[in-house]
């Protein structure tokens, strides 16, 4: 999501989603392989987020803008919301499978 949202959105770059597509929007999950691809998707993740704190950290403001195909304009505040609601949502999700592993709860 860095990728579309910081990339894409805000600094108006012409680039390909990495795991997903228009047409496979769920391509990420659906399309999902062990190792070792999944070193090469930590390293472009950390790739991304590097581009998003140095444009934000460069950002003259955070009402900067950009244009979103599904959400028409939208400012560097608002993507920041919306990534921190994403990981606090995503990160709920591991907690739950994880306690379907361990049994450990509210640990």
């Amino acid at each position: 999501m860095e990728r579309r949202w910081f990339r894409a959105v805000l600094a108006g770059h012409d680039v390909e989603l990495r795991f997903s597509s228009i047409d496979a929007s769920e391509g990420d999950f659906d399309g999902a392989v062990p190792a070792p691809e999944v070193a090469a998707s930590w390293e472009a993740w950390q790739d991304e987020v590097a581009f998003a704190r140095t444009f934000a950290a460069g950002a003259p403001h955070l009402d900067v803008q950009g244009r979103d195909a599904w959400r028409g304009v939208v400012s560097l505040r608002w993507v920041l919301i919306h990534m921190i609601e994403e990981y606090a949502r995503h990160n709920g999700h591991a907690d739950l499978i994880r306690e379907r592993i361990d049994g450990a709860v509210g640990v």
